[in-house]
């Protein structure tokens, strides 16, 4: 029996990140959201009502709110990804708003990569675009638990039920072919506010929820692994002064699993056993630490850990190697090469990575797997095997999102060039 079950009910923390075609109406969404909630100042509301007039528009301009940068306000699209936090008397939420065009996709993969769950955008009058296919798979792969497909401008259609329900059927069956666990769709206007925090009168064939209550109400707390205990050591905190002399803690951030004191633990790649003394947070010391919480863990015996090491428990370890099946979501302009070597960040460890072989690339429309290509573009996804300078201590990525995950660095400019999924060891 897990102790201490607060942390999961009231107040708990769902964080959503938006996706969606250019001009589905995703930052005019959580900008309806935030206005609805009351969670504009009275002087952005100004601002945005300013704005509004500057381009001419006879409305509310809400997706001002949130397409912060200059570049965006006049182009009228999503550049950068934008976060924002809200909060209901039932939960609290943090947005990533990202953006639509194909070239900026790798923001949508780090906007959903920590994700709880995903809003879909469907423009009514466009139905399923390719772009459309590509978030839904991308929310797939990173294992993102529930996704939301919002059909958005629906008062554009007349409100019709017969376009939602053909939008609602098209991509119910390419869903259905992905690894998606929970799929909700929902008719809205973002423009007008219909379902997105209160029932729509111009759609009474709806019989679902509005979308701030399917926010507020879908469950969440059994999406994280409560289970494998995974602790990546960050930093190493031994204070200089007379208060705290003696004191020796391992701090970071919980990846998996409930640690409490007493527990017995084992530290990689040492191997050595011992307990755990206490863990201090930011608040003082604590009962027990769970996802995502970040601590201190205090040790019973004075052992050789560093940054990059990792906590677990004896009988319950992470997969230990420098092979592994991956698959990767490419940011570069440049292409991938099989052969090419990059540096690597997974977890709180750096090291070194050789593309040994690129296995296939994925097409986004059919799923079809080309097993002839030798190269990933920009944006392409495609499943390759890795051979690093060190050993990783990770988890399959559909087991623990954070132990599963990494990132590809080019090692010249230091710029990011891919992010990826561990499959399995090989």
């Amino acid at each position: 029996m897990i102790a201490g079950p607060d942390h999961r009910a009231q107040g708990e923390l769902l964080r959503l990140s938006t996706a969606g075609s250019v001009d589905d109406g995703k930052s005019t969404l959580i900008g309806r959201l935030l206005y609805e909630t009351k969670q504009i100042f009275d002087d952005q509301l100004e601002a945005v009502e300013r704005a509004s007039k500057q381009q001419g528009a006879d409305y509310l301009n809400l997706a001002l709110l949130t397409d912060g940068l200059r570049a965006e306000r006049e182009q009228g699209i999503t550049i950068d990804v934008a976060y924002r936090y809200f909060a209901t008397p039932r939960r609290k939420f943090i947005i990533a708003d990202t953006p639509g065009h194909i070239q900026y996709t790798r923001n949508m993969v780090t906007g959903a990569s920590m994700a709880d769950l995903a809003i879909v955008l469907v423009d009514a009058r466009r139905g399923v675009l390719e772009q459309t296919r590509r978030h839904a798979l991308l929310a797939s792969l990173l294992r993102v638990p529930h996704l939301a497909v919002c059909v958005n401008k629906m008062d554009l259609v007349d409100y019709s039920q017969q376009v939602y329900e053909a939008i609602e059927a098209e991509l119910s069956e390419f869903t259905a072919r992905l690894d998606v666990i929970d799929v909700t769709f929902i008719p809205i206007s973002a423009l007008n506010g219909d379902n997105v925090v209160h029932r729509s009168q111009n759609m009474p064939w709806y019989e679902g929820v509005p979308l701030l209550y399917h926010l507020e109400h879908v469950h969440i707390s059994s999406d994280r692994n409560l289970i494998d205990v995974r602790f990546p050591v960050q930093y190493v905190l031994r204070p200089m002064n007379d208060a705290y002399h003696d004191y020796r803690a391992y701090a970071g951030q919980v990846a998996g699993g409930i640690m409490k004191p007493g527990d017995e633990v084992l530290a990689l790649p040492s191997g050595f056993e011992t307990r755990i003394s206490s863990i201090d947070s930011t608040d003082g010391p604590v009962a027990e630490a769970f996802p995502p919480m970040s601590v201190a863990i205090r040790l019973e015996d004075d052992l050789d850990i560093s940054r990059g090491d990792m906590i677990c428990r004896p009988h319950n370890q992470p997969a230990v190697s420098q092979d592994l099946e991956v698959m990767l979501c490419w940011f570069s302009d440049t292409p991938m090469r099989q052969g090419g070597r990059y540096g690597l960040k997974h977890t709180t460890r750096n090291a070194r990575a050789l593309i040994k072989e690129l296995r296939y690339r994925l097409d986004i429309n059919t799923l079809h797997r080309d097993e002839s290509a030798t190269a990933l573009a920009l944006n392409e996804i495609g499943r390759a095997t890795l051979r690093t300078t060190a050993p990783l201590f990770f988890d399959p990525y559909r087991r623990n999102r954070q132990t599963g995950s990494f990132i590809l660095i080019d090692e010249a400019s230091n710029n990011t060039v891919a992010g990826g999924m561990i499959l399995q060891g090989s």
